[in-house]
């Protein structure tokens, strides 16, 4: 099971107020070091359900968790909370963050914004099938929604893998869930999560063994459920 919260940076004041006081120093300083008011409340929001989604899994308390980076700065749980995986992700005005026991798991959120042109990237980056899938979408909201899709599913793949995206562009996402990653090697199985409109996400754990994901919108939690089998 991974569970996948979808976070409002526009919070209630007092769901805001409390991401803000659960922060370490560290994410304080790393807050205040942006230029833009919106970007803060955005790091703060992130960060701050971060440490109180996975505290409540762990039952302890959201400023005492602390995280160690990987070769490549993948954020993990530090000991003694080290079995339970955590992931974040942001885009625009929504938030997406992943927890998971015992495997390690990544997630991906991305707005369907009026961008670069997605059949060029595609070309460039992705392998041929998938690059053919984009540019047969009917119209440009089409090519758009099936460039994000697939992004969002090789990041998911990576960030649970603790690599770097560009060597992983060309892995293939496209037609099946157990992905094979290319830097660092191994499986991964990969799940398409329920967002909300003008949104698309995904989530990814390690090794190709089926889960559920299930899919929530934090505070005054709604689910859905998706399979990844």
């Amino acid at each position: 099971m991974v569970r996948v919260w979808i976070v409002p940076v526009d919070l209630p004041p007092e769901a805001a107020a409390r991401c803000l006081a659960v922060l370490d120093d560290g994410e304080r300083a790393r807050a205040a070091a942006f230029l833009s008011e919106r970007d803060r409340q955005q790091f703060a929001v992130a960060h701050g359900a971060l440490r109180i989604l996975a505290a409540r899994e762990l039952r302890e308390t959201p400023s005492a968790l602390r995280w160690d980076r990987g070769p490549y700065g993948k954020p993990a749980l530090a000991a003694p909370w080290s079995g339970l995986s955590t992931g974040l992700s942001h885009s625009a005005d929504l938030v997406a963050v992943a927890i998971a026991v015992g495997r390690a798991v990544g997630v991906d959120i991305q707005c369907l914004a009026p961008g670069p042109n997605v059949v060029a990237l595609s070309a460039r980056f992705y392998p041929a099938a998938e690059a053919a899938y984009v540019a047969d979408g009917r119209d440009e909201a089409a090519r758009a929604d099936r460039f994000t899709r697939l992004w969002c599913r090789k990041e998911a793949v990576v960030k649970a893998a603790g690599g770097r995206l560009w060597p992983n562009l060309t892995i293939a996402v496209l037609g099946g869930d157990v992905v094979g990653c290319a830097e660092p090697p191994g499986p991964h199985r990969v799940a398409d999560v329920p967002a909300p409109t003008g949104f698309r996400a995904a989530v990814a754990l390690s090794g190709a063994a089926p889960f559920v994901a299930q899919a929530l919108t934090w505070p005054g939690e709604v689910e859905a459920t998706a399979a990844a089998d």
